[in-house]
C-alpha cells in the first residue's frame, strides 16, 4: 500500500470534522476575490472619469479643477488603503493557521482522547499527524496563493498615483515564495506547539504568539538578510525604486556620522560650521536595488524552511516517544 492511499482515510477524516470551517474560509476567499475585482474596476473607472475632466492631478486649473483632483486623490488613496488591509489580513494568515492547527487540530484530539480511535483502526501516529497538517496547509496555500495573486493583478491593472513599492511589507511579503514559506511555518509551528501543550485554547494562544513574532521578527530585520549596495559622494544619486536601508554622513578618514549629527544647524552657515566641526566630506547610502527581490525572498524563504523542518522533525520525535 502505497504512503498516499494510506494517508487517504485519515485525510478525509479531517476534511469531514472541520468541512464547514472550509467551507467557511472558501467562501471568504471567493467574497475577497470578487472584492479584489469590484474594487479594481471601481478605481480604474474613477481614473477614466478624472483623466476625461482634463484636469491636472495637481490642481491649479482653477477652483473647480481643483476639488476635482482632491476628490480623485482622496478616492485613490482610500483605495490603496483598502488594498493594504486585504494584504495586512494575508500577513495575518499563517498565524491563524498556526492556531487552528495547534488547538482545533492536535491538542483538542490529544486532550480529549478521541486520537486513540484513530491509531487503533491500523492509523499510525506520523500518518495521524501527516493528515493533521497536510489538509489545512494544502488549502491554505491554495487560497494564499489565489488571492495574493488576485491582490497583486488588482494592484497592477489599477491605475492608482499611491503606489507600493517593492520593498514596502504590503508588497513584499505577499509576493514572492515568502508568503508560502510563513504559511509552511505557522503550520509546523502549529503541530509542535499542539503536541507539547496538549491544551486547546491554550495551545492555540501561544502558536499564534509565537508564529506572529517570528512574522514580525522577519518584517524588522529582513533588509539584513543580504548585503546591501552602498553609494558615496558629497551628494548621492537617489535613484528611484530602491529600498533605503541606512543613510549618514562621511567623515574625512572614512569614518561614519548620524544623519542626525548636524539636525539642529538652522541656517546654512550654521550647517557649514557643524560639517567643519565634525570633518564631515560628503554622505552615504546602503540600499537594496531591485534587484535583490529575489535574494531577500530566497533567504527568508530558506530560513523559515529549515525552521519548518526542525519544527516538524521536533513534534514526530515527541509524538514517538509519547506514544511509544
Amino acid at each position: 500500500m502505497s504512503t498516499l492511499t494510506a494517508l487517504r482515510g485519515p485525510v478525509r477524516v479531517v476534511v469531514r470534522q472541520h468541512r464547514w470551517t472550509l467551507r467557511i474560509a472558501a467562501g471568504l476567499v471567493l467574497l475577497a476575490l470578487l472584492g479584489l475585482v469590484a474594487l479594481t474596476l471601481r478605481s480604474s473607472h474613477v481614473a477614466e472619469v478624472f483623466a476625461a475632466s482634463g484636469c491636472p492631478v495637481d490642481g491649479g486649473a482653477g477652483r473647480s479643477c481643483d476639488v476635482t483632483a482632491r476628490s480623485y486623490l482622496d478616492s485613490m488613496f482610500d483605495y490603496r488603503k483598502i488594498f493594504d488591509d486585504v494584504a495586512l489580513a494575508l500577513l495575518a494568515l499563517p498565524a491563524l493557521l498556526s492556531g487552528f492547527v495547534a488547538g482545533p487540530l492536535i491538542a483538542r484530539e490529544l486532550e480529549s482522547g478521541t486520537y486513540k480511535l484513530s491509531w487503533t483502526q491500523s492509523v499510525s501516529p506520523a500518518r495521524w499527524l501527516v493528515s493533521k497538517l497536510a489538509v489545512p496547509a494544502a488549502l491554505v496555500l491554495a487560497g494564499t496563493a489565489v488571492l495574493c495573486a488576485g491582490l497583486y493583478a488588482a494592484q497592477s491593472v489599477s491605475d492608482n498615483p499611491y503606489r507600493s513599492e517593492w520593498y514596502t511589507m504590503y508588497v513584499y511579503a505577499t509576493t514572492g515564495t515568502v508568503p508560502a514559506a510563513h504559511v509552511l511555518f505557522g503550520a509546523a509551528v502549529g503541530a509542535l506547539v499542539g503536541i507539547l501543550v496538549r491544551r486547546t485554547l491554550l495551545a492555540s494562544a501561544l502558536s499564534v504568539l509565537v508564529t506572529g513574532a517570528v512574522g514580525a521578527s522577519f518584517a524588522a530585520l529582513r533588509a539584513g538578510l543580504w548585503s546591501t549596495s552602498t553609494v558615496t559622494g558629497r551628494s548621492l544619486d537617489v535613484r528611484e525604486n530602491i529600498w533605503w536601508v541606512e543613510t549618514g554622513h562621511l567623515t574625512g578618514t572614512g569614518g561614519r556620522l548620524s544623519q542626525d549629527v548636524c539636525a539642529q544647524a538652522v541656517t546654512e552657515a550654521d550647517r557649514a560650521r557643524c560639517f567643519a566641526d565634525h570633518d564631515i566630506t560628503g554622505h552615504y547610502l546602503e540600499y537594496h536595488p531591485a534587484s535583490h527581490f529575489w535574494p531577500l525572498q530566497l533567504v527568508e524563504t530558506g530560513i523559515l524552511l529549515a525552521l519548518a523542518a526542525v519544527a516538524v522533525a521536533v513534534a514526530f520525535r515527541v509524538l514517538r516517544r509519547r506514544t511509544g
